[in-house]
């Protein structure tokens, strides 16, 4: 964290410095306009980029309506790539109904069918209708309806863009943790997240995974988990009590071109690719499969539930003897399995787990069960 300005006049001039680092344009736009500049990619609209698309139908209709009424609508962002194009960076909802009334959005690739109002509250008489049999009147006067742009353009600070995008992103609930940071880390350098992306479906993760929650997978817990697995294993050290900032911050640190932090690509693949092979066999080899992630009932019983403190437990506990196993090793993959299968339903893991267990001793204290006792096993 940079020093507070020792004077008033150098704190005046450390704010207009970074003005002057903002270059900025705010233009009207006619939603016939962008649905121009987004058929011809002169707009993107990228899903990694921006929440995914998320309103209901209805909420759909009712942004129609209120344009079809002439009702204020909140302005969008965007910014200014070096190429001229520009790229969303908050109200893909209001683009995105805009663009599905007149059947031009792509989901994946495929364009959805045109939306058909329902829901709309002012005027019922709606209802029903789908931009193909709207009055021609409505339809010149949607198409001509405006809104206005705030774009910040090329020629800004890049770590201006990323603070501005992180703090329209992070005011409401909408988001999970994890896609704020996909969506505005990229801001900074893409590497890093496509990096966590990318380890995020691999076949051995996946399976140790597979107990999450349709809910957790669409917000993005899967790739959390990864970054889970970096930053604790590397930056464990320096946590005190906030995972979220503890995430973000780790994420940061390796995605900004100007941090003094190294991250070796290649190697930390190794090191994610074995520790999840390994635990995949553990999971087999007591033959509970991706519930090895799981909890157990008070019998040991295995449930279909995922625990990330389990997984923090295992996964980093694991790395303490990551360089000695070999998960073709039969005699050594029974050895750490059977610690896995007593450290689950074992009190003095599991006084280390549960409601408000985030807190640095308690995190230490699943850890250091796991690994202590993984390195007793191959001892």
């Amino acid at each position: 964290m940079a020093e507070a300005a020792s004077s008033p006049d150098e704190l005046i001039q450390a704010v207009d410095q970074k003005i002057t680092a903002v270059r900025t344009q705010s233009i009207d736009f006619s939603f016939n306009e962008l649905a121009d500049m987004y058929e011809s990619e002169e707009l993107i609209i990228d899903p990694e980029f921006q929440r995914m698309f998320r309103w209901t139908e209805g909420a759909q209709a009712r942004f129609i309506e209120s344009l079809l009424l002439e009702l204020p609508v909140p302005p969008i962002f965007l910014i200014e790539r070096d190429d001229r194009v520009y790229e969303l960076i908050d109200g893909l909802q209001r683009i995105s109904s805009f663009l599905h009334f007149r059947g031009e959005l792509e989901v994946d690739g495929e364009k959805l069918p045109p939306l058909v109002l329902s829901d709309c509250d002012i005027v019922p008489e709606l209802n029903g209708r789908t931009h193909a049999n709207l009055p021609r009147a409505l339809g010149i006067k949607l198409k001509r309806s405006y809104i206005r742009a705030e774009i910040l353009r090329k020629e800004s600070d890049p770590r201006l863009r990323y603070y501005m995008f992180k703090r329209l992103n992070t005011g409401g609930e909408e988001l999970s943790k994890q896609e704020v940071r996909n969506a505005t880390i990229r801001l900074l350098s893409n590497d890093f997240n496509q990096y966590i992306i990318e380890l995020s479906r691999n076949s051995d993760f996946m399976f140790c995974s597979e107990t999450l929650t349709e809910n957790a997978r669409r917000e993005k817990f899967d790739q959390e988990l990864v970054l889970r697995f970096f930053a604790f294993k590397n930056a464990g050290s320096t946590y005190r009590h906030d995972i979220a900032d503890f995430l973000t911050d780790y994420m940061e640190d390796i995605s900004d071109p100007s941090s003094t932090s190294q991250f070796d690509y290649a190697h930390e693949r190794h090191i994610f690719e074995k520790t999840f092979k390994v635990i995949r066999g553990i999971g087999e080899t007591i033959d509970i499969g991706p519930r090895v992630m799981g909890t157990v009932s008070r019998t040991g019983d295995p449930r279909w539930q995922f625990s990330v403190y389990h997984y923090e437990g295992i996964v980093l506990g694991i790395q303490k003897v990551i360089d000695r196993l070999d998960p073709a090793d039969p005699f050594q993959m029974e050895r750490v399995a059977a610690v896995v299968k007593t450290g689950k339903s074992d009190p003095d893991f599991l006084r280390a787990t549960g409601g408000g267990k985030n807190d640095r001793n308690s995190l230490r204290a699943r850890i250091s069960y796991f690994a202590d006792r993984f390195s007793g096993a191959l001892d």
